[in-house]
């Protein structure tokens, strides 16, 4: 087994992944309670699917019985330029490093499996794997195998990559021989609880998924609240303040894969060509990205937030001709932009039609600081 283990590792390697461990699938019962805990305390906010399997999220051994080993690897999407650049250039908009380029979970889903024949050529054992798309914690699964840690920002940080860090899991009946889980290394340390733009950390290790700009940009489906709105600056699809600013990124690399490093049309997209796109012109620009899945509405939810953001009154126009979009999310945030970018002198112009009054009244209320009608 020491042997397979070995020649396992090597194929991994040579796939591309960064690093391999294996951990036991009962072995993170203990996080399975965390995960309970932070659930109850309601800070998933809107992913219901975090409570609905939560019995097999917080047991991998409940998810396969048979499972006897989970193989995890970590793939490497070290940036080539510092992430946290473009929050400066507040015309242009920041995308998450990992969304930059094309979605990582089909690209490492053909290797995970190119990895799972091979076990099951060489031993006639069954397999599974999973890439996010499934209950799987793959964080403390990762740490339990040896991989790294979960720092206080709830991240893997890992001593190969820091923490621009995929992960990947191969469940397999093989009993395999396991790692040592890896200890915390992130001592005093508050770089990444102090950055957070929206103070999402309500404790080391604990994140309060509603505050964050990654889940409002994401997977949040509503109108972004208020509170945060200022806050999220000119982040228009996740963040990476948390990850950027970890001390362990001294010893992470570019990604060896050239589809993970980023596309120049979205290292700095700029806002207005942004607010411009039309249905087809968002699909064709997202096109194997992850920002796909959000859809044009959410999307432009977020720029227009950014656009709000930007004090820039170039963008005035660009804003306008959102105000009567077809979505009601992409008309909400539109008025708030306007409020934010114009004084108000369009409001003297005549009315159009019934439209343009309801529009003008929702616009004149958010100019006196009450907001959008949706939120």
């Amino acid at each position: 087994m020491t042997d397979l283990r070995s020649l396992l590792e090597a194929r991994a390697r040579g796939e591309g992944f960064a690093a391999m461990g294996i951990a036991a699938p009962g072995a993170m019962r203990p996080a399975g309670e965390r995960l309970r805990d932070w659930v109850a305390e309601g800070y998933h906010g809107g992913m219901g699917w975090m409570e609905e399997r939560i019995a097999w999220r917080a047991d991998a051994s409940a998810l396969w019985p048979e499972a006897r080993s989970v193989v995890m690897l970590v793939e490497n999407y070290g940036p080539q330029d510092d992430p946290l650049a473009t929050l400066a250039q507040a015309d242009r908009a920041t995308i998450s490093v990992y969304a930059r380029n094309r979605d990582y979970h089909d690209r490492i889903k053909k290797r995970l499996k190119r990895l799972a024949r091979w076990i099951v050529e060489e031993t006639g054992e069954d397999v599974k794997v999973f890439v996010d798309t499934a209950p799987v914690m793959e964080k403390p699964l990762a740490a339990l195998a040896g991989l790294g840690w979960q720092g206080k920002h709830t991240n893997l940080v890992s001593r190969d990559v820091g923490s621009w860090a995929f992960l990947g899991a191969i469940f397999t009946t093989l009993d395999l021989p396991k790692d040592a889980a890896h200890g915390d290394r992130c001592g005093s340390c508050r770089a990444c609880l102090d950055i957070c733009p929206t103070a999402a950390f309500p404790a080391p290790y604990r994140l309060d998924a509603r505050r964050c700009i990654s889940y409002l940009t994401i997977e949040h489906k509503g109108p972004i609240p208020q509170e945060f709105r200022a806050a999220m600056g000119n982040r228009i699809y996740g963040c990476d303040d948390c990850l950027a600013v970890c001390p362990w990124n001294k010893f992470a690399r570019v990604a060896q894969d050239s589809a993970y490093h980023a596309r120049e049309a979205l290292r700095a997209p700029a806002l207005a060509e942004l607010l411009a796109l039309d249905e087809a012109g968002f699909r064709a620009l997202f096109t194997a990205s992850p920002v796909k899945r959000i859809g044009r509405g959410r999307f432009l939810r977020n720029v227009l937030i950014a656009a709000g953001n930007s004090g820039d009154a170039g963008l005035v126009a660009s804003v306008r001709a959102l105000l009567r979009d077809d979505e009601p999310l992409v008309r909400g945030a539109a008025v708030w932009a306007m409020a934010r970018l114009s004084d108000g002198t369009d409001l003297t112009a005549p009315v159009q039609d019934d439209e343009d009054a309801g529009v003008r009244a929702e616009w004149r209320a958010a100019l006196r600081g009450i907001g959008d009608p949706a939120g």
